[in-house]
C-alpha cells in the first residue's frame, strides 16, 4: 500500500476510488516517536473516514528542507490539506481526533 517515491518522501494511496478527494501531506522530521505517533494517529482517521478518497504524502524535512522551506514549516509534525480546498495546516502528533476532523472540515461519523 505504500510506495516509496524518492528518499525521505513516501505516498500512501487510497485503496478504492470514491468522491471527493483529499490530498493531505505530513511532514515530519525523521522517525522520531512523535512522527510516528503523527502517522499512525492520521492514517487511523483517514482510513475511519476517507477510506478510499485520500492520498498522503509522507516527507522527511531532514531530507527534504526545499520542500519545508517552500511551504513555510516551523514545527514539525505538520499537516498540510491541499485539496480539497481551502488549504489548511494543522501542527502535533494528530491524536486530537476532533481537531483533526475540524482541521480538514469533516465531520465525525455518527455511531
Amino acid at each position: 500500500m505504500s510506495e516509496k517515491k524518492a528518499k525521505g518522501t513516501y505516498k500512501i494511496k487510497p485503496t478504492t476510488a470514491a468522491e471527493e478527494k483529499y490530498l493531505l501531506r505530513l511532514y515530519i522530521a525523521g522517525i522520531e516517536r512523535t512522527s510516528a505517533n503523527a502517522i499512525d494517529n492520521l492514517r487511523r482517521v483517514c482510513e475511519e473516514h476517507l477510506a478510499g478518497r485520500y492520498e498522503l504524502e509522507i516527507i522527511d524535512i531532514r531530507e527534504h528542507p526545499t520542500l519545508a522551506s517552500h511551504e513555510q514549516i516551523v514545527a514539525t509534525p505538520t499537516l498540510i490539506k491541499q485539496l480539497p480546498a481551502p488549504l489548511r495546516k494543522l501542527i502535533g502528533d494528530m491524536s486530537n481526533k476532533d481537531k483533526v476532523l475540524l482541521g480538514m472540515d469533516l465531520r465525525p461519523k455518527k455511531d
